[in-house]
């Protein structure tokens, strides 16, 4: 009797696979898609205030799946020296992943968003918890979404481009 490959059903792929990882992408590219349709009568200046993430104290928090999808297939982005996202074209005004951008940058924070009077709190909600499910399908271990920061930090570290930071490297 033959012993049937995980690659061989999407169903019995083992947590974290790598035809799980590619099921959660495409699921994280659809609920980005409906976040864009749900703030599709909503618009923005595109001034790229809210990327300046040292200037207001806030940015993005990710599933990892979403920094995967970010971070994949792309060369990481150095630190901006004004402390704007790393994901800034150099004139601090467009993101230069625009089509993979992470649910917070899609799902306006700013106070001169223009649209109808009430934002889709109920899809926003429902997004984030799906966004959740997925990532605890690939990534049982992390409870939470991390900033997208924290993330690039960590990343630069293991890929070698900066050293880890005192407290991490101090056993």
């Amino acid at each position: 009797m033959r012993t049937r490959d995980w690659d061989e059903q999407d169903d019995d792929a083992p947590a974290g696979g790598t035809r799980e990882r590619e099921r959660a992408l495409k699921e994280v590219r659809a609920v980005y898609r409906q976040a864009d349709a749900a703030y599709a009568p909503f618009s923005c200046p595109a001034s790229g205030e809210c990327c300046q993430l040292a200037r207001t104290g806030r940015q993005p928090w990710l599933w990892q799946p979403e920094w995967e999808l970010l971070s994949r297939g792309r060369p990481l982005p150095p630190p901006r020296e004004d402390g704007g996202c790393p994901y800034l074209d150099a004139t601090g005004k467009r993101c230069s992943v625009y089509a993979d951008r992470p649910f917070g940058c899609r799902t306006f924070f700013c106070e001169r968003i223009r649209g109808p009077a009430r934002q889709p709190a109920e899809t926003v909600g429902a997004l984030l918890e799906r966004l959740e499910r997925i990532s605890q399908r690939v990534a049982p271990a992390l409870k939470s979404p991390r900033p997208l920061l924290e993330w690039h930090a960590e990343t630069r570290v293991k890929e070698g481009h900066d050293d880890p930071p005192p407290e991490a490297s101090t056993q």
